[in-house]
Order: structure tokens, then sequence, then C-alpha cells
């Protein structure tokens, strides 16, 4: 348990202020981090009276990012499963950050449910995770570009028209990442970037929601009706406006193709929902999965424990081609 009112930055001591707005004349039972909670600001609460528990989330990285949860919530919750919000500051204000409080929501993240490693609770998830992306994908915006409170369209994420293959050569040329990939791993990176422009040059132009972060921690799901479905869609922080192959790269960033699983549910689940694929949607898709993996190897605080990872999933994707 977390004492709010311990030896903790000063936004931490405000936590029981925060709830006294949002649940008036209710104590604090108790706060708990959720994993990583004490770096990021989410703790699972309990409320004296209500039986059941909440999340608060206290947006310090970017605290612009609660506005924008707030709106996409609002705009896709019709559609996409997302844990409701009951209240919300989206402002700073007496030195305590924008913050929400949200119902919780019972389930397993998708990367729990792996690892149980059922293949028939897998692919009946894969198929309801398909059809909830090709839900979110369904929302189309008036251009591509990140996405800012209020729904406004802001600037292009690859800024001056830069292409696919430029954005992965200005990465290679980082000092992290010439120090993290030897000269023939980055001469094999550019030359699949090189092999996939034309077909990255098409997606340019999409301006449809994408999550951005779609990925096994981001999805909760659960038995429903005896059979596993998704049931909420978290953090929506870093969403855009781009093409929906942003996600479904993310989604199968692990699969592998002599070992699928995910695979064909995850596609199948995609097409029923309304979702299209074009034909060689997978080397397509982790092309531009490429481009996030190679930007995290310029990020000079990238933990060491994640760079073998990072690696062997870059060199699955080269692999590829071959």
């Amino acid at each position: 348990m977390i004492d709010p009112a311990g030896d903790q930055p000063a936004w931490r001591q405000q936590i029981p202020r925060i709830l006294e707005r949002a649940f008036p004349g209710r104590p604090l039972r108790s706060i708990e981090a959720i994993t990583g909670g004490v770096i990021n600001g989410m703790y699972r609460i309990q409320i004296e009276g209500i039986d059941e528990p909440f999340v608060l989330r206290i947006y310090i990285r970017d605290p612009a990012a609660c506005r924008k949860e707030v709106d996409l919530h609002r705009l896709v919750a019709h559609r996409v499963p997302v844990p409701e919000i009951l209240y919300a500051a989206t402002t700073e204000a007496e030195d305590i950050p924008p913050h929400a409080v949200m119902r919780w929501q019972n389930g397993l993240t998708f990367r729990q449910l792996k690892e149980r490693r059922d293949p028939r609770e897998i692919a009946e998830a894969a198929c309801s995770i398909g059809e909830t992306l090709a839900r979110i994908g369904s929302f189309e915006f008036d251009r591509p570009g990140r996405i800012d409170p209020g729904l406004i369209i802001g600037p292009p994420l690859l800024p001056g028209g830069q292409g696919a293959a430029n954005f992965v050569e200005s990465c290679l040329s980082s000092p992290e990442t010439q120090r993290r990939l030897d000269a023939a791993q980055r001469d094999r990176m550019r030359e699949h970037m090189r092999n996939w422009t034309p077909r990255l040059a098409l997606l340019a132009g999409e301006h449809r929601l994408v999550h951005s972060d779609f990925g096994g921690p981001n999805l909760l799901v659960d038995q429903v009706d005896g059979h596993w479905r998704v049931t909420g869609v978290l953090d929506w922080e870093f969403a855009f406006s781009g093409p929906p192959l942003v996600d479904v790269g993310h989604m199968v960033r692990y699969e592998q193709l002599s070992q699928p699983l995910v695979e064909p549910h995850f596609s199948e689940g995609f097409r029923a929902g309304g979702g299209t694929l074009p034909d060689d949607w997978f080397g397509l898709a982790r092309a531009v999965d490429l481009m996030a993996l190679c930007e995290f190897l310029t990020r000079p605080q990238l933990p060491d424990s994640i760079l073998p990872e990072l690696l062997e999933l870059i060199a699955a994707t080269l692999d590829s081609d071959r």
C-alpha cells in the first residue's frame, strides 16, 4: 500500500484532495500503485462505502494528454470498449496535475492471457482484438497528423513531408543507434526500407484513428458468454490520425509465421469487423512497425534489459525479406 502523505512529490500528497472532489464526503480507504504507477501516476483506489474499486490516473509526462484521452473516450465509447471516466480535471490547478478517475475494468491483459498458453483462449481473444481494432480504424479525421486536445489534428508525425525511408535514415544516423547497431545491420535496415518504400508511400495520406500503443498491456480481455472478448482498450495518450497498419504492425510485432500465435485469428477478426488488408499486409505492417523499433534505438535512456529483445525483433523483420 502507498501512504499518499508520505515522503513523495508534492502532487502525490494532494491525492486525498483529488478524491474529495471526485467522491465528496467519502474518505479514501486504500490506494495501491498499478504496475509502473509510482512513476506514471496510475493507482487502484477504494473509497469508503463503495464496493467497486476505481483507477486514478495522474498525467505527469504530458498534462495535455488528460483532455485528449477524455475526448477520445467520448468519441469511441459507443463502438470501442473503454473504461468509463467518472471525473476528470483536464488542467492543472493548485499544483495538482491533470487527472481522471475511471471505473475499474475487470479482466486480464492480453499479455497475461498469452502467458496461460491456451491456444483456444488466445484464438478467441485475438479474433476479438482484430474486430476491435477495425472499429477503432473506422473513425476518420480530415487529415493525418497528431491528435491534440479537442480532437484537433496537429502537425504530421513525419515533419516536412519526410518519408518512411528518410525517417529511418535519420534514426540510423543517431549516435545512439550507431552504438547499438553495427554498419552491416544498418545497411540491411536501409535496404529493407528501400524495398518497402513504394508501398509505404501509399499509406502516407491515410487519416484514420490509430491507437499507437495497441499491444498486450493495453488490451483487457475477459470471458463474455463463455468466450474471450476485449473488455477494455487502455491508454490513448499517443493516438494519432494515420494508417491503421501502424496498430496492425504493433499487434503482430512478436508473431512468427513458422509458429503463429495470434494468426490467422487476428486478421480474420479484423476483416470481420470491417477492416481491409492488402495481400502483402503482414510484411507491410512489419515494415511500418520497423520505424517504431528504429526510433527506440535513438533513445539515450533505453534500458539495457530491453536492447536484446529489440534487436531480436528487428532481425526477425529483416529476415522476413529472405
